[in-house]
C-alpha cells in the first residue's frame, strides 16, 4: 500500500498502540461532512496507485459540494452484514462459485469472504400462532420443520467458509442485533502484522441497514449480488456523493413519539428529493434524542430514499456502547480515536460545508400514522379519519367494488366486519422494537387499558415481535409484559414478522367474511414497510404506527374513527374510553426506562449469541469445503449462472427481436418483482413443489426457499398486486404472449419465448424498483430471459442489481415514457449501438404488428466504469470468478 499523503500514524489508547491513517495529513478534510470523513480514511487506507490512486484521494477532500456527482472512487467496507432470506442464496452463488472455480481449474478455497461477513437468521419466523404463552414456542418450532434444509446449509457455510459467522434462528431482528452487539463503530483489528484502529463500515444484503448510521457508523443496503463481490474483496465502485444536511432543532412535544418524528423526517425528504444521495443529521436537538431515537431514525433511510441517515459520534453513542455491555477498552478506542481524526461532535454545534440543507424543529411533530400503501403518505392522527375514507373510496372505486358488511360468529361471539376492520395490530420490525421509549410506551398503554377493563375484539390478529430479547427482558422487568399479554400481544418470536409479510394466517372465520363481503380490510403495524400486497394477502389497506398506537388501534378494532374525539371502545361499566385516557406522559416513559433498562438486559442476552438454542446445536449439518448438492431438496438448489461459462467473456450483442413481458407504472417495488410472501397452489411455483412432493400446507414462504431458483423464477412478478398494462383488467403475475395474444402466467410466457429463442425486456415508470434491496428482484428477470428494462426512473439499489446481474437499466429521456411514445408492450423491440456497454445512449426500436417502426433514444444507466466490465462479463459474479481463476 501507498501512503501518498504521510497520513499513517500511530495511537496510543490504553497501553495499546494502533496504526491509524489521520485525516488531517489531507488539506481540506476538516470541513467534509462525516460520511465524507469516513470515506476519505478509507482511501487512505487502501490507496494502492491502482484501484485508490493519490488523485482519488484530493479529489475527494477537494469535494465540490454542489457539483453533480462525477467522480468515481473504490470504497471497501469494513463487513458484510446479511440476514438469511437474502443471505442464503448469497452463500448458494459462493458455494457454487467453488464448483465453478473447480471447473475453470482453480483452487476452490479462493472463494471465501476475506473480511468479517455476519449473518442473523430472522426472516423466517411466521406468526401462525399468536395470542398465547404457548405461541412462540409453537412458532419455533414451525420454523425450524420448514426450514431444516436452509438452516443445515447455513451451518455448513458456517465451518466451510473463514471470516462467516452466523446468528442463531430466534434471537434477534438483524438490524437490531446489528445495533446492540455487532457494530464495532471502531474497529482495532489486526492487519497485514499490525494492529489498526479504523472506522466500522458495512453493506448489508437488507436496505435497513442503515440503522446503523444511529451509531455514527456508515452502512447502507445493497444486493445480495454486490455484498458477495465485498466478501470477496471486490471494492464497492461508487460516485462521491452529494449530502444532504438535515439540522434538528428544538425538541418532541408531549404526545409525539420517535415514530411520529421519522414519519415526519420521511414525508420531508422525500418532498426534498434525496435518492441515490447521503443525509446527515446535526443540530442542537440531536442531543435530546436517544439512540433509540436515532436508530429509528435512520433505520427507515429507504423510506426516505436516502443511501444513509448519518449521526454523528458522541456522548450519547459512548453511552450506549456501555449500556450494551461493550467494554471499556472499546468504548475508549471509539472516543480517541473520533476525537483524533475529527468525527466527534462534542457539543452538538458541528456543521460542515453540505450540498443542501433542510431544517426540522421537531417541537412541530404530532402523532402521525402513514398509509395506507407507502410509508411516505404521513397522515396526522388528527386527520386520520377522512384521510381514511377518502382512501377506501378511492380504492373501492378503482376496485368497481361494492363491498358488504358481514355478520360472523367468532369464540362464540356475534360480530360484524366491514370495511375498515383492523385484522391485524403488529407489534413489529427493528424500526421500533429497538427503541425501548415506543416499546415500554405501548407497555404503559396497555397496562392503563387493562386497568379499565379493555380487551381486544376477537376478529384483531395481535402480535409482539421483539426486536431482540433485550425486549422482552425489560418489558417483563417493568411489569409491562402480562398486561400486553392480556390484550394478546404474547411474543410470537425474535424475527422480522408482520413487516416483510410473515403474519401468517388469518382466523378462518375472517378469512371467510373478507372475501364473502370482499371487505377492504386493514392492518396496523410499527413496521417500515407497508406496500400493497406486502403486509398479508387478505390485507388491502396497511398504516405504519408507533407501537402504543398499535395498541390502541387493536383495542379500537376499526381504523374508521377519530382517536381524538371519538372513543376507542367502552369500559366494563360502559363508559366511554378515549385516546388520552390511556396515553402515557413522556414523564411516564421516561421513568420507567430509567428505572428499568439496564447494562445487565443486554450482556445476559448476547452472552453466547452465536451458540443458538437446542434446536440449533442439535441440527446436522454436512462437512466440507464444496457442498454436496441435493437434487431432490427444494430449498437449496445449485444455480445456473456458472453454466458453461468460458475464462473469457464474449462480446456484447446487440438485443435484438425482443418481446415485453410487462409493461408497467409508476412506484413498482421489489415487492411487486421479487417472489415474496406466501405461495400459491395455482401458481406456477405452487405446481412445481406439488410436482416435486411437496403440499400446499409446507409450502413456507417464497423467502424461505430462496436457495432454489426453479421456485424463485417461477414467483418472479407474481405478486397478487402487479398490475401489467398488458393484461388490462388483470392483477397479479399476468401477461399477453405475443404475437399469440395469449393470456398466461408471466413464467410461463418468458419460458416460451426462451424456447423460441425471444429476448425479452421490461417497460416500467418511475421509481421502478423501490422498496427492499432484493436481489431477486433482479435474479429472477434474468432467469426469466430479461436482457434489458426501460424505466422513466429507477431506484439506486435496483438499477445497481440489474446490472450486476447482466441486465441492460434503460431510462426513457426526460420527458418521455411508454404512453407519451405510444407503446403498448405488444411490439418487438431492438436496441442497438450498445458500444460493449460504453454507450451513454442508445437507440431503441418498436416494431408493431403491421410493420410500423417507432424509433427513440434511451439513456444507459451503467453509471461507473466498474458496471461496464460487470455487464460486459454477463454479471458481477462472472466478473469475479474470472479474476480468481485467472
Amino acid at each position: 500500500m501507498q501512503d501518498s499523503f504521510q497520513a499513517k500514524t500511530a495511537l496510543e489508547v490504553a497501553g495499546k498502540t494502533y496504526q491509524i491513517f489521520k485525516l488531517d495529513a489531507v488539506a481540506n478534510s476538516a470541513r467534509l461532512p462525516f460520511s465524507l470523513k469516513i470515506l476519505l480514511e478509507n482511501l487512505l487506507r487502501f490507496e494502492d496507485g491502482v484501484t485508490v490512486t493519490r488523485d482519488d484521494i484530493q479529489a475527494l477532500a477537494d469535494w465540490d459540494p454542489q457539483a453533480e456527482p462525477n467522480k468515481e472512487i473504490q470504497y471497501r467496507p469494513a463487513r458484510v452484514l446479511m440476514q438469511d432470506f437474502t443471505g442464503v442464496p448469497a452463500v448458494v452463488d459462493l458455494a457454487a462459485m467453488r464448483d465453478a472455480m473447480k471447473a475453470l481449474g482453480g483452487d476452490p478455497d479462493k472463494i471465501n469472504p476475506l473480511q468479517p461477513a455476519e449473518l442473523v437468521i430472522d426472516h423466517s419466523v411466521q406468526v401462525d400462532n399468536y395470542g398465547s404463552d404457548a405461541a412462540f414456542g409453537l412458532n419455533a418450532e414451525l420454523e425450524f420443520s420448514r426450514n431444516k434444509e436452509r438452516y443445515q446449509f447455513l451451518k455448513w457455510g458456517q465451518s466451510a467458509f473463514d471470516n462467516f459467522k452466523v446468528v442463531p434462528p430466534d434471537t434477534g431482528i438483524v438490524h437490531q442485533v446489528n445495533v446492540e452487539y455487532l457494530a464495532r463503530v471502531i474497529f482495532g483489528r489486526e492487519v497485514d502484522g499490525e494492529l489498526q484502529a479504523y472506522p466500522d463500515t458495512l453493506v448489508g444484503t437488507d436496505s435497513h441497514t442503515t440503522m446503523v448510521n444511529g451509531m455514527g457508523v456508515l452502512g447502507w443496503g445493497v444486493g445480495g449480488i454486490e455484498a458477495e463481490a465485498s466478501m470477496l474483496g471486490q471494492p464497492v465502485s461508487m460516485l462521491i456523493p452529494k449530502v444532504v444536511g438535515v439540522k434538528l432543532t428544538g425538541q418532541l412535544p408531549e404526545g409525539a413519539t420517535a415514530t411520529d418524528l421519522v414519519l415526519t423526517i420521511v414525508e420531508l425528504l422525500r418532498k426534498h428529493g434525496v435518492v441515490g444521495k447521503f443525509v446527515e443529521f446535526y443540530g442542537p436537538a440531536v442531543k435530546t434524542l436517544p439512540m433509540g431515537d436515532r436508530s429509528t431514525i435512520a433505520n427507515m433511510g429507504p423510506e426516505y430514499g436516502a443511501t444513509c441517515g448519518l449521526f454523528p459520534i458522541d456522548q450519547e453513542t459512548l453511552d450506549y456502547l456501555r449500556l450494551t455491555g461493550r467494554s471499556e477498552e472499546q468504548v475508549a478506542l471509539v472516543e480517541a480515536y473520533a476525537k483524533a481524526q475529527g468525527m466527534f461532535d462534542a457539543d452538538g454545534s458541528f456543521e460542515a460545508d453540505y450540498s443542501e440543507q433542510l431544517e426540522l424543529d421537531i417541537s412541530t411533530v404530532v402523532p402521525s400514522l402513514a398509509g395506507p400503501k407507502r410509508p411516505q403518505d404521513r397522515v396526522a392522527l388528527t386527520a386520520i379519519k377522512p384521510s381514511f375514507d377518502a382512501a377506501l373510496k378511492a380504492l373501492n372505486s378503482e376496485r368497481g367494488a361494492a363491498s358488504k358488511p358481514v355478520t360472523t360468529k367468532i369464540d362464540g361471539q356475534d360480530v360484524t366486519l366491514s370495511d375498515g376492520a383492523i385484522v391485524i395490530a403488529a407489534i413489529t420490525s427493528c424500526t421500533n422494537t429497538s427503541n425501548p421509549n415506543v416499546m415500554l410506551g405501548a407497555g404503559l398503554v396497555a397496562k392503563k387499558a387493562v386497568a379499565r377493563g379493555l380487551s381486544v375484539p376477537p376478529w384483531v390478529k395481535t402480535s409482539l415481535g421483539p426486536g431482540s430479547m433485550v425486549v422482552t427482558k425489560y418489558l417483563e422487568d417493568a411489569g409491562l409484559m402480562e398486561p400486553l399479554k392480556q390484550l394478546g400481544f404474547h411474543v410470537v418470536g425474535y424475527g422480522c414478522t408482520t413487516c416483510i409479510g410473515n403474519s401468517g394466517p388469518l382466523r378462518e372465520e375472517v378469512s371467510k367474511a373478507i372475501a364473502e363481503g370482499d371487505l377492504t380490510a386493514v392492518s396496523v403495524l410499527s413496521g417500515n414497510r407497508n406496500f400493497e400486497g406486502r403486509v398479508h394477502a387478505e390485507v388491502r389497506m396497511n398504516y405504519l404506527a408507533s407501537p402504543p398506537l398499535v395498541v390502541a388501534y387493536a383495542i379500537a378494532g376499526r381504523m374508521d374513527i377519530d382517536p381524538y374525539n371519538d372513543p376507542l371502545t367502552t369500559d366494563a361499566d360502559g363508559q366511554p374510553v378515549y385516546l388520552k385516557d390511556i396515553w402515557p406522559s413522556q414523564a411516564e416513559v421516561a421513568e420507567t426506562v430509567n428505572q428499568f433498562l439496564g447494562q445487565d438486559d443486554f450482556t445476559q442476552s448476547y452472552a453466547d449469541v452465536f451458540a443458538g438454542d437446542a434446536r440449533w446445536q442439535g441440527l446436522q449439518a454436512p462437512a466440507g469445503k464444496v457442498f454436496d448438492w441435493d437434487a431432490d431438496s427444494t430449498y437449496v438448489q445449485e444455480p445456473p449462472y456458472f453454466q458453461g461459462m468460458q475464462l473469457e467473456p464474449a462480446p456484447v450483442a446487440p438485443i435484438g427481436n425482443a418481446r415485453c413481458l410487462a409493461l408497467l407504472g409508476d412506484s413498482v417495488t421489489t415487492d411487486h418483482i421479487s417472489p415474496a410472501g406466501n405461495i400459491k397452489a395455482d401458481g406456477p411455483a405452487g405446481r412445481y413443489l406439488i410436482e416435486h412432493g411437496v403440499a400446499p400446507a409446507d409450502f413456507n414462504s417464497y423467502g424461505s426457499r430462496r436457495g432454489n431458483h426453479e421456485v424463485m423464477m417461477r414467483g418472479t412478478f407474481a405478486n397478487i398486486r402487479l398490475r401489467n398494462k398488458m393484461a388490462p383488467g388483470t392483477e397479479g403475475g399476468v401477461t399477453l404472449h405475443q404475437p399469440s395474444g395469449e393470456q398466461m402466467s408471466i413464467y410461463d410466457a418468458a419460458m416460451r419465448y426462451q424456447a423460441d429463442a425471444v429476448p425479452a425486456i421490461v417497460i416500467a415508470g418511475k421509481e421502478y424498483g423501490s422498496g427492499s434491496s432484493r436481489d431477486w428482484a433482479a435474479k429472477g428477470p434474468r432467469l426469466l430471459g430479461v436482457r434489458a428494462v426501460i424505466a422513466e426512473s429507477y431506484e439506486r439499489i435496483h438499477r445497481t442489481n440489474l446490472v450486476c446481474m447482466g441486465i441492460l437499466p434503460l431510462q426513457f429521456l426526460d420527458g418521455e415514457s411508454a404512453e407519451s411514445l405510444g407503446l403498448t408492450g405488444y411490439e418487438t423491440f431492438a436496441i442497438s449501438n450498445l458500444d460493449e456497454g460504453h454507450a451513454k445512449q442508445v437507440t431503441v426500436t418498436a416494431t408493431d404488428a403491421e410493420g410500423n417502426a417507432k424509433t427513440f433514444q434511451a439513456r444507459v444507466r451503467i453509471d461507473t466504469p466498474n458496471e461496464v466490465e460487470y455487464y460486459q462479463h454477463g454479471g458481477i459474479l462472472q466478473y469475479v470468478l474470472r479474476k480468481l481463476a485467472a
